[in-house]
């Protein structure tokens, strides 16, 4: 229970399932401005990261006490196969990533009726009745 394990644990997050194949991870990061956060997606893993850039006015302060996080992060999340990042917002303090689970169309199971096309169906029997009766003669 260490500075390490402090920092892992920051900034909090929520994992929202919004659908089907549709997520949105919430990060709490109040204080830290848009062009202070990096949003990286890199093979399976999103990298969220912050550094907080002090401007003269916080230099200036006179802290009694600063209880408020201001630290710099970096959050690791893995990601399943076919997630993609669809969009990032920043408002009244939460940083809202939102994921969506593409799956390619060639790997989407596929029904495959029983009896499919009887015409194919009626070419493939024929074929092997010919092949049978070669074998036989």
């Amino acid at each position: 229970s260490g500075p390490a394990q402090t920092q892992e644990n920051y900034p909090p997050f929520d994992l929202i399932k919004l659908g089907e194949n549709d997520y949105r991870i919430e990060l709490a990061v109040a204080g830290f401005k848009p062009e202070e956060i990096d949003i990286t997606a890199q093979q399976n893993v999103l990298i969220v990261a912050g550094r907080k850039i002090e401007g003269p006015e916080e230099q200036s302060n006179d802290y009694i006490y600063r209880g408020i996080a201001n630290r710099s992060f970096e959050r690791r999340f893995a990601l399943a196969d076919h997630i993609q990042v669809r969009a990032a917002d920043l408002k009244d303090g939460l940083l809202a990533i939102e994921l969506r689970r593409e799956i390619p169309e060639a790997m989407k199971p596929r029904k495959i009726d029983i009896g499919g096309s009887q015409e194919q169906v009626g070419k493939l029997a024929s074929k092997q009745t010919v092949d049978a009766e070669v074998e036989k003669a």
